[in-house]
């Protein structure tokens, strides 16, 4: 059947990578729509709420949002930085605050203080310190430059995409200090014996050079997002789940949704697990080797979250995260638990926290859906729940009073945002997997790209980035040196 194209372009996915990509191409002056399985857009990044209380899912903090600096000039781009109510974090005091068993570490804002920090906690490291420093600083500089995107060549140390474990452990860093840069990694969802150094020192370059929390909500952001794209003259069809991909002969030509509704275009942006897209594939489209090594690659770990109030008066909002971490002999941290106190309501304050929970934690459930996995799922999230809370009392003091909103689990993220394994940040990029991950955007048929925190690396900076890297494909790289490269490079026009 031939589909008469009616889109200049279509993306699957209403997260904050596809709506940067709607935004985008539609200042480009592209037709374009934006397809959600869900009811309302947003994704992760919208949050939910419960009992009146806006509560985050994938927007805890973001870093790089500072004047000049590379989340601030994307969102400049896009157009929405007058909309993003956020409040910057580490002025008075820390970014985060790090538990360890034996000792704890203030993370500062930015590299001259972080580097001094370093030094005065592990005063025998001062090689490696400035080692990592200088590597931290040149990968800083690739950001602002926005070196990715440069019509010149990107030239990047073959040895930051060693594994960082390796990397620590051959600069003969100490227990302490390995356990500290060991963080970040872990956060990403990848031990550091298999997280490339080159992302760690990416993720934790950005949050050094400005952190950021929302003021108001993931509601909000996702608003925020969806207006401007609406402005633009683009599309958003909530409620219409894509079921099939038309590509008849090796090229796009649409999609088909559930309703049986087809939508023509030769180019479509997935900013959705890429598993997700080769399923909705005509068989035959993708090479079987290439489909098997996608089917093939493991997932970020899944996480286990709880969102309670507390008394305001008891607990007052803290300006900082705090990470109960866990490490083992030789300083790799082996687990933890990330903590915010946020300002919320009424005299109560809200608790979050959220540690990891592999999904064979959650198998016996797996064919369940949201609200309907019966009282033995809601005993094991209750008992998961109140060992979190004894542990933030370890931390926070006695918690009397304190009243448990919600909990989810990585079945929560699986059937929310159709991720595999309820995976929070999508493909792990590992080493191992890092060449298939790094060139999914090769995958026949023509007219298809990847957008989303799977095309180039998780986070809400990682994610946009991804978003951009999308268009550049989809226009190629003259066009994009001109009409976009530039404009982020200046800023926006005064």
């Amino acid at each position: 059947m031939e589909t008469k194209p009616s889109l200049d372009g279509l993306i699957i996915g209403s997260g904050i990578g596809g709506l940067s990509v709607g935004i985008i191409l539609s200042l480009l002056h592209f037709r374009v729509a934006i397809v959600e399985r869900n009811t309302l857009p947003g994704g992760l990044m919208r949050g939910y709420r419960r009992e009146e209380l806006d509560l985050p899912v994938g927007v805890h903090y973001f870093g790089s949002f500072g004047e000049g600096e590379p989340l601030r000039r994307m969102c400049d781009y896009l157009g929405v930085t007058d909309n993003m109510a956020v409040e910057r974090m580490g002025c008075a005091g820390p970014i985060d605050r790090y538990l360890f068993d034996d000792f704890s570490f203030d993370l500062p804002e930015g590299l001259d203080a972080f580097a001094a920090a370093l030094g005065e906690a592990f005063p025998d490291d001062r090689r490696p310190i400035s080692s990592v420093v200088e590597n931290l600083r040149t990968l800083s500089g690739l950001q602002k430059s926005f070196a990715l995107f440069s019509p010149a060549p990107l030239a990047i140390d073959p040895g930051l995409f060693a594994p960082l474990g390796a990397y620590l452990a051959g600069m003969n860093c100490s227990a302490g200090l390995r356990s500290v840069l060991g963080v970040s990694a872990r956060w990403m969802g990848m031990p550091e014996d298999q997280c490339p150094v080159f992302y760690h020192h990416l993720a934790l370059a950005s949050y050094l050079l400005s952190s950021w929390r929302l003021k108001g909500s993931g509601l909000d952001l996702a608003a925020a997002f969806v207006s401007r794209f609406e402005a633009l003259g683009g599309t958003l069809l909530c409620g219409e789940p894509v079921t099939e991909i038309l590509a008849p002969q090796g090229a796009i030509e649409g999609v088909r949704l559930a309703s049986g509704r087809v939508l023509g275009t030769p180019r479509l942006i997935a900013a959705i697990h890429p598993k997700k897209v080769i399923a909705m594939l005509p068989e035959g489209a993708i090479q079987p080797r290439r489909t098997r090594r996608v089917a093939e690659l493991a997932e970020t770990e899944g996480l286990f979250a709880l969102n309670a109030t507390l008394d305001a008066a008891a607990h007052p909002a803290l300006p900082y995260n705090i990470f109960r971490l866990y490490s083992g002999r030789e300083g790799e941290i082996v687990d933890g638990v990330f903590y915010q106190l946020l300002r919320s309501r009424e005299g109560r304050n809200l608790l979050v926290a959220m540690t990891r929970s592999p999904y064979a934690e959650w198998r016996r459930w797996e064919q369940t859906t949201t609200g309907r996995r019966g009282s033995d799922y809601d005993q094991q999230k209750s008992s998961c729940a109140e060992r979190l809370l004894r542990g933030a009392e370890k931390i926070f003091g006695s918690l009397t009073g304190a009243k448990l909103v919600d909990a989810y689990t990585p079945l929560t993220i699986r059937d929310w945002v159709d991720s595999p394994e309820g995976s929070p940040y999508g493909i792990m990029r590992s080493m191992r997997q890092l060449p298939v991950a790094a060139t999914l955007h090769r995958l026949a048929p023509a007219g298809l790209f990847f957008a989303g925190q799977n095309a180039l690396s998780p986070g809400v900076l990682g994610t946009m980035l991804g978003s951009f890297h999308a268009v550049r494909q989809l226009i190629g790289p003259d066009r994009f040196a001109s009409e976009v490269f530039e404009r982020l490079v200046k800023g926006p026009e005064k």
